[in-house]
Order: structure tokens, then C-alpha cells, then sequence
């Protein structure tokens, strides 16, 4: 068992209220957190307004580009203890947390403090109507206390995406973890304190949302600036609480992201393809495909392939390396997703695969498996099309023209990501533009590089980050105007 206490200040905080936290595996108990109440909340944001004031706010660009770096290589160094946490706290498996989640949430690090090394700013020179001339510049300054509430499906990778650009450009951050996955970012507090980070500029607290700490950190008046990974309802619930104070909002919110096959692709690498996009992470990753839509020629071809790929995954323990599907986050989870797999049942959905819970061995049968699961068959009013599911499944759904395809990729309120595959290049071009997401993937999936925008449209986000699109929200833009 582990002590998952707040770490405010530079220092471990118990409280008098834990909950528990426990293996999806197989239910086990891993250890007790300590949850923050208003009073550890409000340290830690006066700890972190303190930092501003105090040797982080004074320190040169490169010597805080120094410290970035060395918190990336104290994750590393501590590589086999982090991979250790992601995989108890979510069920993944090996491969996919030690090739994903440690190294690339130790590299968001390196990215940012790389980036604010070489960003440039604009400058202007202008005439004045007295004949003379005037030259502006502009200069970034840091927001100020960021509140980074993090999810529970990629805890460290995507809490370092925001922390990382957050202490880069000189801000300091309070970060709420999902409850369901509190470990990482506990043990990153150890690593800060071990590179010399100056206390109250990393402070975790514990909690949930509403009466908890979710809901004291995005109310409390003394942060700057909230970012948000989650679901699109607690995104509405802390936009109304970011209006007080008229304070910042960065936000990824659901998805219900469409993977749209036409006939001419490459059959294999599209099958591959929607294969990951789609159980990947047990299903749970945000930009993860929930909806298919193959062109009618290979329609029933596609159904067949993507069949076999689904009854291909090995379930089991995560530690066994040849295992390369783990279960849900959690049992409330599970119970979210398997209600779903009942409405496609009484909606009159053909189950091609799945749908239900797999024969797990030991004590994993306590554990909170779902079996990877396609439907056929359903109208694109059915619940499982139109709703986030999160979880390992898929609707596919034939069709005839491109234009076709893109309204019924569009007819949805998210808007995230997409993935098209095709080898026409003309077509490719055309759906990158029609397709209303934050991000298109043609023939790829999840392939991300850091300098691009990344964000989603309609209900799924505010804001975009990635590269210099990062700066928009964690720096405030100075105009300085000096008349010659």
C-alpha cells in the first residue's frame, strides 16, 4: 500500500479524510489519499502566488530551461518507479506505458523549455503625425497561478502537456489529479524537490470535483488561469466558475470522433489503423475513433477485418509484455460502458464481436474488464453513435459518397479529431478542410508533433496548445511603445 498525501509548498500534507485507490486489474487496494479540503486548497494557491514573488520569479530563461530539463531526466531517472504508478493506477500495459505515458510525459518537459529558449516576439517600427518615429515590442509575461485539473487516461502525459509550457514560461501551477489516478503526479513533487524547483511552484492537491478540491482550486480567486482535459459537462461546470474574475480558460473536452475508410485506401494499414484508434487504451483516449464509416465496396471486407483484430487482443496482466489490452480505469467506469453496450443491444444493434464482460483468470476476474466490441446495423440516431462511450467499441456504418461521409461525420455536437484514409490526394486535401475537428489524421492516427495546434472545435475544447499556440494561453502578450 501507498500514502498518497498533497504536496504543497515543497512539502507532503496529510489530511484527516483519505479515499481509496484501487487496481482496475483486479480491484486490489493500492493505498489511501489524503484528500484537500478549502484550507490545503487555499496553501497551496498562496504557496504558489508566493513563488512568483519570490527565486522562480527571478530567474533567467535559462536557468529555468536548466531545471526543465532536469525534471525530464528525474522522471527518467526514476523511469521503473513511474511506470510502476501509471500501470496500478489505470491497468495499462507494459508496452503501451513504457513506450507512451512515462517517456513522452517526461518529454513535454524538454519540448517546452526548448521552445521558450527561441520564441520570438513582434516589433514594429511606426511614424508618428509630429514627423517623428515610435518603435513597439512586445514582451510575454507569465499568467500567473495556473489550476491544471488533469484526467485519469493518460495521467502523467497529459498533466506534464500543461505543466510543462505552464513553468516554462515562468508561471507556477496547482494541479488537481483525477482521483481514479492520483500516483504520478505525487511522485513528481519528490522529483521537483530533488532538481532544486524553488518551493510553491508545483503543488498537487487531492480531491474530486464538486465540494472538493476540483471545485475549491477553479473557484478560488487567487488562480490566473485554469486548463481542463475531461469531459465536456465538469469543462461547462468550471467555465461558469472561471467567470468570476473573468479568468482563462483552456480546455480539451469529449469527442466522438468519426474514422471515415474509403475504397481506394491501403486495406491493411486502414484496418491497423482504425484497429488502434479505436481499442487502443482500452478505448479510452480522447481522440479515440467510437464511429466508422467505410465506403460501401468494402464494406463487409472491412466488418471481417476489424473483427479479427478485435478477437486478436490479448487480456491479461499488464506486467506480461505479450499482453496488449488492460481494462478500465475503474468500476464506475466499466458500469458507464456497459450500460452503453446495453443500448446498442435494445436499440437492435448487430454485435459483430463482443459486448460484454470477458472470462477473466483469478483475481482478475474483480477486475474491470470489458470485452473490445463493433456494432452494425444501427440508425445515426442510436445512443451509441450520438454519445461518448470512452471505452473499447466502435458503430460501422457504410457509405456511398464523400459528401455523404461528411455530413455524417459532422452530424455530431464535438469536434475533435478525425482519421481518413484514403490514396487520393485530392480527396485527402478536401476532407482536411470539410471535416469540422481540431485535428484530421490522414492514413495515421495519434501522430503528433509538438509544434502543431492542438485543441478541439464545437463542444470539445476552447483554445488551442502545442508549440507557440501554448504561449496564447500561459503568457500574457505586452505591447511596450516607445516614441523616438
Amino acid at each position: 500500500m501507498s500514502d498518497f498525501r498533497n504536496f504543497i509548498n515543497g512539502e507532503w500534507v496529510s489530511t484527516g479524510k483519505t479515499f481509496e485507490n484501487r487496481n482496475p486489474v483486479d480491484n486490489s487496494l493500492i493505498g489511501m489519499v489524503h484528500e484537500a479540503g478549502k484550507a490545503e486548497v487555499g496553501a497551496a494557491v498562496d504557496a504558489a502566488r508566493a513563488a512568483l514573488k519570490g527565486p522562480w520569479g527571478k530567474l533567467k530563461v535559462e536557468d529555468r530551461v536548466e531545471l526543465l530539463h532536469a525534471i525530464a531526466d528525474g522522471i527518467n531517472a526514476n523511469f521503473d518507479e513511474f511506470l510502476a504508478a501509471e500501470m496500478a493506477d489505470t491497468g495499462k500495459p507494459h508496452g503501451l506505458a513504457s513506450h507512451v505515458d512515462i517517456p513522452r510525459g517526461a518529454a513535454n518537459f524538454k519540448v517546452f523549455a526548448d521552445l521558450i529558449r527561441n520564441v520570438p516576439t513582434e516589433s514594429f517600427g511606426m511614424d508618428t503625425p509630429d514627423g517623428g518615429h515610435a518603435i513597439n515590442y512586445a514582451v510575454r509575461a507569465p499568467r500567473g497561478v495556473i489550476g491544471v485539473v488533469c484526467p485519469w487516461n493518460l495521467p502523467l502525459l497529459l498533466m506534464t502537456w500543461k505543466v510543462g509550457p505552464a513553468l516554462a514560461t515562468g508561471n507556477t501551477v496547482v494541479v488537481k489529479p483525477s482521483e481514479e489516478t492520483p500516483a504520478t503526479a505525487t511522485l513528481l513533487g519528490k522529483v521537483m524537490n530533488d532538481v532544486g524547483v524553488p518551493a510553491g511552484v508545483y503543488n498537487v492537491v487531492h480531491g474530486f470535483g464538486p465540494d472538493s478540491a476540483g471545485e475549491f482550486l477553479t473557484t478560488h480567486p487567487g488562480v490566473d488561469g485554469i486548463t481542463f482535459t475531461g469531459e465536456t459537462r465538469t469543462g461547462e461546470a468550471i467555465m461558469r466558475a472561471a467567470a468570476s474574475g473573468v479568468r482563462p480558460v483552456s480546455f480539451e473536452l469529449g469527442g466522438k470522433n468519426a474514422g471515415i475508410v474509403f475504397a481506394d485506401c491501403d486495406f491493411d494499414k486502414a484496418v491497423a489503423g482504425i484497429a488502434r484508434s479505436t481499442f487502443e487504451n482500452s478505448g479510452q483516449v480522447c481522440l479515440g475513433t467510437e464511429r466508422v464509416y467505410v465506403q460501401r465496396p468494402i464494406f463487409e471486407k472491412f466488418v471481417a477485418a476489424l473483427k479479427q483484430r478485435a478477437e486478436g487482443f490479448k487480456l491479461g496482466d499488464p506486467n506480461d509484455h505479450s499482453t496488449n489490452f488492460g481494462p478500465l480505469v475503474s468500476q464506475e467506469h466499466r458500469r458507464k460502458v456497459l450500460s452503453y453496450y446495453e443500448k446498442a443491444r435494445a436499440e437492435g444493434a448487430t454485435i459483430v464481436t463482443g459486448g460484454g464482460v470477458p472470462t477473466m483468470p483469478g483475481r482478475m476476474s474483480e477486475g474491470a474488464w470489458v470485452q473490445p466490441t463493433i456494432w452494425t446495423g444501427l440508425p445515426q440516431t442510436a445512443s451509441v453513435i450520438r454519445e461518448e462511450i470512452f471505452g473499447p467499441c466502435c458503430h460501422i456504418t457504410p457509405f456511398d459518397t464523400e459528401e455523404e461521409a461528411v455530413n455524417m461525420a459532422n452530424a455530431t455536437p464535438y469536434g475533435l479529431a478525425a482519421t481518413v484514409w484514403t490514396q487520393d490526394v485530392s480527396v485527402a486535401h478536401r476532407m482536411g478542410r470539410a471535416l469540422e475537428v481540431g485535428i484530421c489524421w490522414v492514413n495515421s492516427w495519434f501522430l503528433r508533433d509538438l509544434r502543431t495546434s492542438f485543441g478541439g472545435a464545437k463542444q470539445s475544447g476552447i483554445g488551442r496548445e502545442g508549440g507557440v499556440h501554448s504561449l496564447e494561453f500561459y503568457t500574457e502578450l505586452r505591447n511596450v511603445c516607445i516614441k523616438l
